[in-house]
């Protein structure tokens, strides 16, 4: 799994060196972050489930059009899917804070996801409906600490981004 130490040393020895100063740099500021990092996978952790929901019903306020017949939120099961695809990215999301890279998101959430939801005719414009509002629902020192926040609303972004 990719995070700040794998990629370093990766990067490295790919180019056939000893990490650099600025590489080790890289890695003590991403440890200096861990604590913030994980203080944001526990309150995640904590409330996924009302997280998740509450940005699922952010996202069909947004496009109820897609609760017409035929659309991707039409029935009970595509809506559940919806519900857990959110949940997913959160959790990866979650992954991403414990590691202090974007690895999980990388692997098991970018690889693809545009081929895939291409395929299945589904829009990504949704998804970034909902992760936005999970993004802008945090609130400091409410839901977790200004550095927590920060750490998990980057990775928001990232996956945001993915997606559009």
């Amino acid at each position: 799994m990719k995070s700040v130490v794998t990629t370093v040393i990766a990067a490295a020895d790919s180019a056939g060196r000893f990490p650099t100063t600025s590489d080790l740099e890289s890695v003590q500021g991403s440890i200096q972050r861990a604590a913030a990092r994980l203080e944001a996978a526990e309150k995640l952790s904590a409330n996924l489930d009302n997280v998740a929901r509450e940005a699922y019903e952010a996202c069909i306020k947004k496009y109820p059009y897609l609760n017409n017949p035929g659309e991707a939120n039409s029935t009970d099961t595509f809506k559940a899917k919806c519900l857990r695809d959110i949940k997913h990215y959160l959790r990866l999301i979650q992954y991403c804070l414990v590691v202090g890279g974007t690895g999980p998101l990388d692997e098991w959430g970018i690889a693809g996801q545009r081929e895939v939801y291409r395929a299945l005719g589904l829009p990504t414009a949704p998804y970034v409906a909902a992760l936005t509002f999970a993004r802008n629902r945090g609130c400091a020192p409410r839901d977790m600490s200004a550095q927590a926040l920060t750490e998990y609303n980057a990775l928001l972004d990232y996956a945001i981004n993915s997606l559009s």
